[in-house]
């Protein structure tokens, strides 16, 4: 008897080690993961301007629910690492996965505001491959944007990007 496909989703600050754990995921289920920062940074380079990457991210978006459909319909389980900052943003990924007609999982990733802070910065000041540039005030908009999960949000806790998982 064969399982249906789960969506993946990884929910969580910059920093919070999002990536990590999905790469992590990734090798656990044989999943295709999805990361939009990647492909930013492949299109655009590590540092678009603002406006183009507002406009870039919705069509990276598109392309990556495109991709997600295909591979989820052949049978292979997802990852998203989008982060899903927004309330409106998990809505429309759990509205996919009905309409896809599989399983997901929200995995929301747990790390202090200080911790991730540092980390964003020493990431960028390394700038490994793959990663969008973030400095301090970039940090500090982006975390302005992160929407709390709701009560009714059903979701696994990771602690700080590592495989620990609990309910």
């Amino acid at each position: 008897m064969s399982t249906k496909p789960t969506l993946h989703l990884i929910h969580g600050i910059p920093g919070s080690g999002k990536t990590t754990f999905a790469q992590h995921l990734e090798q656990e289920t044989h999943a295709v993961r999805f990361s939009p920062d990647e492909w930013m940074v492949m299109l655009h380079g590590t540092n678009p301007p603002e406006q183009l990457f507002r406009l870039q991210h919705e069509r990276i978006m598109a392309l990556i629910w495109e991709h997600a459909g295909r591979s989820l319909r052949a049978g292979c389980d997802v990852i998203l690492e989008g982060g899903f900052w927004s309330r409106a943003s998990r809505d429309d990924a759990r509205q996919r996965a009905k309409e896809f007609n599989v399983p997901y999982k929200l995995y929301a990733l747990s790390c202090s505001i200080e911790e991730a802070r540092r980390r964003v910065l020493a990431r960028t000041k390394a700038m490994s491959p793959g990663t969008l540039e973030i400095t301090g005030p970039t940090f500090d908009f982006l975390i302005g944007k992160l929407e709390p999960l709701g009560r009714d949000e059903e979701y696994i806790v990771v602690q700080g990007g590592k495989a620990d998982r609990s309910s």
